[in-house]
């Protein structure tokens, strides 16, 4: 097979977990170097020596604040620690030790939980022709190199089976934790009894721009969509929140108490606490809500004012985590600073059927953490049952089901966003980066769970986030 060949088809392995080229070709390039151009120890385990050297140099890349980052190989530049096994000549030895010898596997930890097993690659096969590595590999003239036990990697080349405008992969090593379980879902589903009423009849001429055409940013007066924001949208023309904004939803989030609270007559999470006799709302923050333009608008659909609606379209992918916290959610593209990263997507079910969901588990299912949609509870004196709704995605959902919490100073925040209808009893949830984030690093966002609260319907998790800020004092 031809060396052309041979880099083709390395680089399909790749762009099949979302690596771009140009930041895969340096990586490969020093492998050769490093391998003597030996292509079997690329090749070896469908490219695991690629794919691993590519997320090692990724990690170096964001401890060293992007010195000696891929792309710019040196003579100082930092190898990464699997692949500084070098002879005195400043090359690796092809002989005796594959691939797997030289690469040592990372770190892993318990499981969370989704069927994403079908259409998974196995990587590390058990190999007639791989002879294993013993704890006393040695090269010619070097120290005895320590071999640790082989763990496979697990990819998964697209876990939204094509529902979503990119695809979004998932690699982790395979130890003790399952592939999670559950269906992935682009948008949210009625559960069974919630009340989402959604029909053009209800908005009416004051509440969309059926008179506009084309873009509505590009315009020097805002729309009638722009009302909600103050006569002003959300967006930027480059699709990002607008920095006022996104700094007064990032003030409300991090400092509650400092911002206008609403409380319902007749809460419906104290009804759960106690149905006979609920003690007083504790009240509910008063969210600002984005407005996006929908069907009944004359704009089309590639309006500036149509960023959520239209789905995710930024570089995913889903990862085990080394700290404990199970799956988590990075970013293999730079992300500006008020950039949609996704939506989240989950069942809409009322609370008290989330209540129940829980009551009738085992205790050892993994469970996301639900969403209580209650940014508008306090605009009527009695909210029903079937008007009280929450999203969970422990069975139903998408990516945002695997992107972890951190206290106070996450890199996400969650906004409401009304696109199909006024009513506020049921919105979307958009997370937007809060700050510019690196390829490469993980995205977070703050679930808003008051750890102190041991009556609360939704049990709290040990919060793992390592912030500074972290409010699980009991931990």
């Amino acid at each position: 097979m031809s060396v052309r060949e041979r880099a083709r088809k390395a680089f399909q392995a790749t762009r099949a977990l979302g690596l771009p080229d140009q930041e895969v070709t340096p990586v490969l390039e020093h492998l050769l170097k490093l391998f003597n151009n030996n292509w079997d120890l690329i090749e070896s385990e469908d490219y695991r020596a690629l794919i691993d050297a590519y997320f090692e140099l990724k990690e170096n890349k964001g401890e060293d604040n992007r010195k000696n980052v891929v792309g710019d190989y040196g003579e100082s530049s930092r190898l990464p620690k699997r692949l500084c096994l070098q002879d005195s000549e400043g090359q690796a030895s092809p002989t005796k030790c594959s691939a797997r010898q030289i690469l040592s596997p990372e770190e892993h930890g318990k499981p969370s939980s989704v069927n994403l097993q079908q259409g998974a690659t196995f990587l590390n096969k058990k190999d007639s022709s791989s002879s294993g590595c013993s704890n006393s590999c040695k090269k010619p003239q070097q120290q005895p190199v320590t071999c640790e036990k082989n763990r496979p990697l697990h990819i998964i080349n697209d876990i939204t089976k094509g529902t979503e405008n990119v695809k979004i992969s998932l690699v982790g090593d395979i130890g003790k934790q399952e592939l999670p379980k559950f269906t992935y879902m682009r948008d949210n589903i009625i559960y069974q009894d919630a009340y989402v009423h959604i029909s053009l009849a209800r908005v009416a001429d004051e509440d969309c721009c059926s008179g506009c055409s084309g873009d509505c940013l590009s315009v020097s007066i805002p729309c009638a969509c722009a009302h909600e924001t103050g006569g002003e949208f959300a967006y930027t023309t480059d699709g990002q929140l607008r920095d006022k904004f996104l700094k007064a939803c990032i003030s409300m989030k991090q400092d509650p108490e400092g911002h206008d609270s609403v409380y319902c007559q007749d809460c419906p999470l104290e009804r759960l606490k106690n149905e006979y006799k609920p003690e007083k709302c504790k009240g509910h923050l008063v969210r600002k809500f984005i407005k996006e333009c929908w069907r009944k608008c004359g704009c089309n659909m590639q309006c500036g004012n149509r960023v959520v609606q239209r789905g995710i379209t930024c570089k995913l992918q889903v990862f085990w985590t080394r700290e404990g916290k199970g799956w988590g959610v990075k970013t293999l593209q730079d992300l500006p600073k008020g950039a949609f990263v996704c939506e989240y997507v989950g069942e809409i079910l009322t609370n008290t059927e989330l209540f129940e969901r829980n009551l009738k588990g085992s205790g050892n299912e993994k469970h996301t953490y639900p969403v209580t949609l209650d940014a508008d509870w306090g605009s009527e004196r009695v909210l029903k049952d079937e008007e009280a709704l929450c999203l969970d995605a422990t069975f139903c959902g998408n990516v945002a089901r695997f992107i972890n919490h951190r206290c106070f100073d996450a890199n996400l925040i969650d906004i409401p966003v009304e696109v199909e209808t006024p009513d506020r009893h049921y919105y979307h949830l958009a997370l937007f980066t809060t700050r510019d984030v690196r390829a490469s690093e993980e995205l977070t966002w703050d679930y808003g769970i008051d750890f102190n609260d041991d009556e609360h319907p939704i049990k709290a998790f040990k919060c793992c986030c390592r912030s500074a800020f972290c409010r699980d004092v009991k931990r």
